[in-house]
Order: C-alpha cells, then sequence, then structure tokens
C-alpha cells in the first residue's frame, strides 16, 4: 500500500515562492507517474502537473506552465512542486496523487492514491 504525505504549504504574498514535497511510503513509487493537483473552495479539483518515473517527461497545466516545476527523487521516494511567481489565484489545497496505470493523465479519476492536501494561500 502507498501512502503520500505533502508538506510545504502555507501563506506567500503574490510573486512569491513555495516548494511543496509529498513523500511517500511503499516500494511501488518509483515506476509511476505522480502528480499534482489542487482544488480551491467550491471548485472541482484540477490537474497542476505530473512527472514521469524516470523524471524525463514533465507535463503542466497550462495555467502554471512556466511558474511552476515539478521533479522527483527516486531515491528519498519524494516528489516535488516548486511554485514561482504565484497569484491569488493558485491558492488552494494542493494533493500528490500516483497514477494507477501507465502513461500520462490528467483526470483525478485516473490517480489511485492520494495525500492529505496541504493548504496554499496567496495573499497580500
Amino acid at each position: 500500500q502507498v501512502q503520500l504525505v505533502e508538506s510545504g504549504g502555507g501563506l506567500v504574498q503574490p510573486g512569491g515562492s513555495l516548494r511543496l514535497s509529498c513523500a511517500a511510503s511503499g516500494r511501488t513509487f518509483t515506476t509511476y507517474f505522480m502528480g499534482w493537483f489542487r482544488q480551491a473552495p467550491g471548485k472541482e479539483r484540477e490537474f497542476v502537473a505530473a512527472i514521469n518515473w524516470r523524471a524525463d517527461s514533465t507535463y503542466y497545466a497550462n495555467s502554471v506552465n512556466g511558474r511552476f516545476t515539478i521533479s522527483r527523487d527516486n531515491a528519498k521516494n519524494t516528489v516535488y512542486l516548486q511554485m514561482n511567481r504565484l497569484k491569488p489565484e493558485d491558492t488552494a489545497v494542493y494533493y500528490c496523487a500516483r497514477r494507477s496505470g501507465p502513461g500520462y493523465s490528467a483526470h483525478p479519476q485516473d490517480y489511485s492514491h492520494w495525500g492529505q492536501g496541504t493548504q496554499v494561500i496567496v495573499s497580500s
């Protein structure tokens, strides 16, 4: 069984940066796509970024492309999301998730394991 624990959220001013981490337990972390999603109050959960197991392919939502960077360290069973030039509309609970099958997907239903989330608030 895979367990995912996010950390690194907090309050940041517009234009600032945060780095989220997602620590995974279990030996099946390394061979799966991992993704970051977010959910703002009253909105549906949306895709943010994904990375393949070799970390040589990354995917981003248009809204964060060029500002956010996803990475992973398989030796540490950890996925990261570096968030720069943050905007108020980035405010949400951020979740990491493990893909349930092969290949890339931006759909939450294609991810089988989820962390508890970490809150990010971008406000002055």
